[in-house]
Formats: C-alpha cells, structure tokens, sequence
C-alpha cells in the first residue's frame, strides 16, 4: 500500500510576507514552500545558518521566483527573539502570516533554554509567545493571520502547574505534552484578546497529526544519540500508508489554519483520519485541555512574566 496524498487550495498570496518557524527541515520546509509558491514573500528564521541555505534553495528549486528572506533565530533564547524582533521591527513592514510551527520533542533528560526555562516549553511555548508579543505591531498592521501549532499529545494531561519547568521527577513525554497544551491554551487566549481588544489579528490552531519528521529522530542538540522506536515505527508505517501521515500530508492542517478564508479566531485544524493520526485535513472541535478558558488565563499571564513581554494594553 503506498501513502495517500491530499491536496488542498491556497489563495493568491502576491504582496503578503508570512514568517515560518522551524521552516529548516521537514513541516517548517513544506509550509514555507507552499505559502512562496503561492506568491508571498517568507522570512525563515532559524538557528543553523546552513540548514537554513539549504531549505532555502530547496524551495527555489520548486519556486525559482519564490521571495525568501533567511534571518537568525534560536527560540530558546529570548534574547535570540529580541533580536529578530527589533531588526524586522526596524524595516518595518507589515506581516500578514506568523506560523509558530517549531519545536522540539521529549529529550531523554531535563534540558534547559538559555533563559533558564524546561526546554521543550520554553521553545515550543515562550518562545513563540515573546515572538508573537514583539511582532504585534507588524502583525496588526498586516491583519495578520497567527496559526500556532500544537500536538495529538495535547488531546489528554494537563498542566504542571506545581513544577511547571519540571525541575523535580521529568518527565520527558509528560513535559512535551504540557508545552503543546500550552501552545493550544495560548493560541485560543490569544483570539478571545485579539477579539475583546480590537488587535485585527487572527488567531488559529493546527497540529500535523502522526507523521516521520525529525522530532523523534536522532538530534544530538537535545541529547538524542540515535532516532528513538517510535519513529522508526512511524517511517514504515508511513511508507506504507497504514494509519498515520506523510511529512507532506502534516503540513496541510498549518498550511490549511494559515490561509483557508473561512478560519476565525479559535478555528482548529487537523487531520481527520482514524485517531486523527493521519488523513485528510479539516477543522476539528478543541480538546478538552485546551478548553479551559482559567488555565489559559492563567497560562497568559504566567508567560507574560516568565518572558517579561507584554501585548497591547497590559
């Protein structure tokens, strides 16, 4: 059985600049792709200068006109977010698509970002949401759409609000699960704002369901020797189009949150297959750890304090 294929539209997006991040390797790549060959300018920034090139010339080689704009960012550094910030505030041009798409998975022992945060929800968490919070005026002078990309991880947990940087008994999979709970409590918290506010910002939320990309895979940067079971789990059986997705069908439901002209603030968007593993994308109802309306208050303010950055009147 060879893995099925989806498709879906992509509007016109000539005079638009979206930012993707993560978009070195695997959903990050395809994402970017689409929305260049759809005609909009990409800022990718990312950590490794040379993955970068390469990801960048990849999607040249599928877009020879695409519009790509290589900049520096480590999410786990909010100086590194800082940076970014006020240089892409300094030019001064409106963003239309913010796709908080990178992340890092489950690192056999407790890691730490350069601020001091558990890694996996100070890069998959804070920070996204101090480069959100710094982009916001180039973000509501574009209207711009914020998609944030979460996890099938967050459908149960909750979170560990008694030792959120896990300093006590990690838990490697427990802490991923409470980073990507986050990101969904932070994307929804982030439309009601936008809404109460009067931001003219979108916010949206997708997760890639099951698919091989580089999370589970050897990745020496989170202390990850080798590609762990699971994901050579995950490749064959992708290979073979059994129940989960491809690296490609992942990309749809971000790319889908990002540009599909129906979305309002909270849409959620997935896969739609058994599990929601694998399969066509589509909107999906928000878990149940994501409907917490307290935890996500309480989630938004915590950040805003861990990260020291504040959005507009607050």
């Amino acid at each position: 059985m060879r893995p099925r294929t989806y498709e879906i539209d992509v509007p016109d997006l000539t005079g638009t600049r979206a930012l993707v991040t993560g978009a070195s390797d695997g959903m990050g790549i395809g994402i970017a792709a689409r929305l260049a060959g759809a005609g909009a300018e990409v800022l990718m920034p990312v950590r490794n200068s040379a993955k970068g090139e390469s990801a960048a010339a990849s999607i040249r080689a599928l877009h020879p006109d695409a519009a790509i704009v290589l900049h520096t960012l480590d999410l786990a550094s909010l100086d590194s977010v800082a940076d970014l910030s006020e240089r892409l505030l300094a030019d001064g041009r409106p963003i239309h698509r913010l796709v908080n798409n990178a992340g890092v998975m489950t690192p056999p022992e407790r890691r730490t970002t350069q601020d001091g945060f558990e890694l996996q929800l100070g890069t998959n968490h804070l920070g996204h949401v101090a480069l959100t919070a710094r982009l916001m005026p180039l973000l509501r002078a574009g209207q711009a759409r914020i998609t944030s990309q979460s996890s099938i991880a967050a459908r149960s947990g909750s979170i560990h609000w008694d030792d959120l940087q896990w300093e006590r008994d990690y838990d490697a999979m427990a802490a991923y699960r409470q980073s990507k709970i986050a990101v969904g409590l932070f994307a929804l918290e982030l439309g009601r704002r936008s809404a109460a506010g009067g931001w003219g910002v979108t916010s949206t939320l997708s997760h890639p369901g099951v698919a091989p990309t580089s999370l589970l895979a050897a990745r020496p940067e989170v202390g990850r020797a080798e590609d762990t079971v699971g994901v050579r789990v995950i490749r064959w059986l992708s290979s073979h189009g059994v129940l989960v997705g491809t690296v490609e069908s992942a990309t749809l439901p971000a790319l889908l949150a990002s540009t599909d002209p129906e979305a309002r603030d909270g849409a959620f968007y997935g896969p739609q297959g058994p599990g929601g593993v694998g399969g066509r994308p589509g909107r999906l109802a928000p878990w149940k750890p994501l409907r917490d309306e307290a935890a996500a208050t309480r989630m938004w303010e915590v950040s805003e304090e861990l990260t020291g950055v504040r959005f507009p009147g607050e």
